[in-house]
């Protein structure tokens, strides 16, 4: 006896253990169909339905606990052919390995990694984890949510993974992890990679998934061993670990970039100088924090809110040179100002990885960078990129390479679902968010470039506008809207929104507590985001995908009820 109950986004599969054929086939897993990573897990339970959802957290709980201290297998040595590989451990190769299975239940995949740990998300390398209060947690890597429920920042614990060794020979398939391992050539004639330690495997899909690497300054690159040795360039777990301890062994640290990782890390670090004494400095070349992405005066009056956090933001900053003296990095800017410092952390761009290219003869966009691929994710016969590294046709707004955790999920499940046949177009808007801290938080989704015209309306915040706030009042986690979803209805209407001229001065802080920001390309709107804002991503979705031209914004700012209390 078998049986198939939805609850919300989870399929509960229930019946009499081994003798129930879709029960095996599944393994007893309570398979979350929504695309959410990390808002929900694929979890092992048996028994009734209900069941299921009393034993649900129980078991993310102890599985998690179990990721955090076991590695997969990185032997490859037994593995010659796999259906579907997957080059690169990151969630968009994790968003594939589960769309694949979900379409192709008996199906074998093979992730494979650089790095030593299992797929695990990396947006709370720069914020959560840094707001633990486990002494711990560099090694643990679970934390808190800000509505308060703990977790793992890997996506499944090591059992829900089939060894290499076993992922022919099982009787249902499964996913497996070969960490450690790099492929260094690829032959899309014959189906073949390579790894670096000489291992031949073939394959009839493959997904590249390389991610990026993160960008240094010349001046640092050039500037000798002793400053490169105190110079992080931060992108891993392994980055969050040694970063994490050496903040509480140091006097001061200076973070170079204004950008989302920049200024998260900076507010992230001042929060924890606040009990350790520990100075952050940053710096960059924009005039405000984020320049690149908010407008000018939403940018400046950010500023002071990083600066109100403890940071001392070095605005007009460009690094000219840096050396090592007398046991102190010194960083001379072009203006003539002088920094000392114990640690640098180089938060500058990242540039995808594109190694493969040559030997796979595989096009590279001369404007994005990146694998350049079609609407499908497809680069050749049999090879899809996803995430970081591809530059994509929108068919919405054009070409574009997009470096956002919700986007590695929406083109990791797509190039999944391609793998296996389906032909979709890229059309799904994903979205991005940062968190200055608990109390300011922004959601965007399109194109997001101060350098397009802009129309803002903004209003006083409440105590409920918060990211701290919102997760708490809707019980999710990680923020990663990756569905379709409807346009959200409410019985409050908002209240009229005034015409704005003109920004407001930044020292009218209020003005800014929260609000809707327009991008505009040709008088049709390409970008959205909602400042302290949350939940409201499926009408910013649908505005764009109207693509139609709006004679007054105001009246648009209406349907994200601004002004409700």
């Amino acid at each position: 006896m078998f049986g198939l109950w939805v609850h919300r986004s989870n399929w509960y599969v229930w019946g009499d253990g081994d003798k129930c054929p879709v029960v095996s086939m599944f393994q007893c897993l309570t398979y979350n169909i929504s695309p959410l990573l990390g808002k929900h897990e694929d979890l092992k339970t048996t028994g009734s339905k209900e069941d299921a959802t009393q034993t649900g957290e129980k078991a993310e709980s102890q599985g998690e606990i179990e990721t955090s201290q076991l590695k997969a297998s990185a032997t490859s040595a037994v593995l010659t052919h796999v259906p579907y590989i997957l080059i690169g451990g990151g969630t968009a190769s994790f968003a594939a390995a589960r769309s694949i299975r979900a379409r192709d239940p008996g199906s074998r995949v093979l992730i494979i990694s650089d790095e030593l740990d299992l797929p695990y998300m990396r947006p709370p390398l720069s914020k959560e984890l840094w707001f633990s209060d486990d002494p711990d947690v560099s090694e643990t890597l679970r934390f808190k949510q800000w509505n308060g429920k703990e977790r793992s920042i890997f996506f499944q614990p090591s059992s829900f993974y089939v060894s290499p060794e076993e992922l022919m020979s099982s009787e249902h398939g499964g996913v497996s992890v070969l960490t450690g391992k790099k492929v260094v050539h690829m032959d899309v004639r014959e189906n073949k990679v390579k790894l670096d330690d000489g291992t031949l495997i073939s394959y009839e899909k493959c997904l590249i998934a390389t991610g990026g690497t993160p960008r240094n300054l010349p001046s640092i690159e050039r500037a000798g061993e002793n400053v490169m040795q105190r110079t992080t360039l931060f992108r891993r777990v392994s980055d969050f670990r040694s970063l994490s301890n050496l903040s509480s062994s140091i006097d001061s640290i200076t973070i170079i970039g204004g950008g989302f990782l920049g200024s998260e890390l900076a507010c992230a670090l001042a929060r924890k100088g606040r009990q350790t004494g520990l100075e952050v400095i940053q710096m960059f070349p924009e005039s405000g924090n984020m320049g690149k992405v908010l407008p000018e005066y939403l940018s400046h009056w950010t500023t002071e809110k990083v600066r109100g956090e403890g940071v001392n933001v070095m605005s007009d900053a460009v690094v000219k040179f840096v050396s090592y003296q007398n046991g102190k990095l010194n960083i001379s800017l072009k203006d003539g100002r002088q920094v000392q410092t114990d640690h640098i952390v180089a938060a500058v761009g990242l540039e995808p990885n594109t190694e493969l290219a040559k030997s796979a003869g595989l096009e590279l966009d001369g404007d994005f960078g990146g694998y350049r691929v079609n609407a499908e994710l497809q680069a050749r016969n049999n090879v899809w990129v996803a995430g970081d590294a591809a530059c994509f046709y929108d068919i919405k707004l054009g070409r574009r390479r997009v470096e956002h955790h919700d986007h590695a999920v929406v083109s990791g499940r797509l190039a999944g679902e391609n793998m296996t046949g389906a032909a979709k177009p890229y059309w799904h808007q994903s979205m991005f968010w940062s968190d200055l801290g608990p109390d300011v938080g922004y959601e965007a989704i399109g194109i997001v470039d101060s350098s397009l015209p802009t129309v803002g309306v903004f209003t006083r915040a409440t105590e409920k506008d918060t990211p701290k706030s919102a997760a708490e009042l809707s019980g999710t986690g990680i923020r990663s809207e990756s569905d379709t979803g409807e346009i959200i209805q409410t019985e409050n209407t908002p209240s009229p929104v005034l015409p704005q001229s003109s920004p407001p001065s930044t020292q009218q802080k209020e003005t800014y507590g929260k609000g809707v920001v327009f991008y505009l390309r040709d008088n049709i709107v390409v970008g959205i985001l909602l400042w302290n804002i949350f939940n409201r991503m499926p009408i910013a979705r649908k505005i764009i995908k109207d693509g139609e031209e709006h004679s007054d914004l105001n009246e648009v700012a209406k349907l994200f009820n601004i002004h409700e209390e």
